[in-house]
């Protein structure tokens, strides 16, 4: 489970306010994996950092009963100065797990080679995504939190990264940014549509992804 609690969140861009969420109060259920919809600039990768906890709401509250990943693909829980093994190997002791079963699990997966022991400012953007997608798929969370990993190399890695994610899927849910519509009903139960500063939830997922498509008509 997932509470809002009166959350609100904004930016002022170039002296103007832009509300991303007003006044959300809002129980996003347990065991559920949700697709999380919106146009570009609506506001997802926000809404995620604030579920992940690595950004605050102006006001209100966020909480979970269980444990939450980072944002797949959001850096900021990295530092660009440590090596990809660094990075792995505290991340793996702040969670409580093996530093070297971790390693290992990464460095195979990542398929970075020699860049996995050199500082992460010398990464592209495709290798900083394939060290945090097999840093976050490496440790157990009840609920992930993906924005478009699984698209990121080429046709191989990326069956290589679904295959992942859908054994992950047996025994956590998440909350999944795709604009790929097959992708979405293979791994989501239900949707969040995030427009206009408000959050709704539709059980129906089709019913969400119709929604969305008149909104961007």
């Amino acid at each position: 489970m997932i509470q809002f609690d009166e959350v609100s969140k904004g930016f002022w861009v170039r002296k103007r306010f832009t509300s991303v969420i007003q006044n959300l109060t809002l129980t996003l259920p347990t065991g559920q994996s949700l697709a999380l919809l919106g146009g570009n600039g609506s506001g997802k990768s926000t809404l995620l950092q604030m579920i992940a906890g690595t950004m605050r709401p102006d006001t209100g509250e966020i909480w979970s009963d269980g444990t939450i990943s980072w944002p797949v693909g959001f850096g900021g829980s990295f530092n660009r100065d440590l090596t990809g093994s660094q990075n792995t190997k505290f991340l793996a002791r702040v969670y409580g797990v093996d530093t070297k079963e971790l390693a290992d699990f990464v460095q195979d997966f990542s398929e970075i080679g020699r860049h996995f022991h050199m500082p992460l400012r010398t990464y592209s953007a495709g290798m900083k995504s394939r060290l945090t997608f097999g840093i976050s798929m490496g440790i157990h969370f009840d609920t992930y939190l993906v924005d478009e990993v699984t698209a990121v190399g080429d046709a191989r890695f990326r069956r290589k990264s679904s295959k992942l994610f859908r054994d992950r899927m047996k025994t956590s849910s998440a909350i999944l940014v795709s604009h790929n519509l097959e992708e979405l009903r293979e791994f989501c139960d239900a949707a969040i549509l995030l427009h206009n500063g408000e959050l709704t939830y539709f059980a129906d997922l089709d019913e969400a992804i119709e929604t969305h498509r008149s909104i961007l008509a």
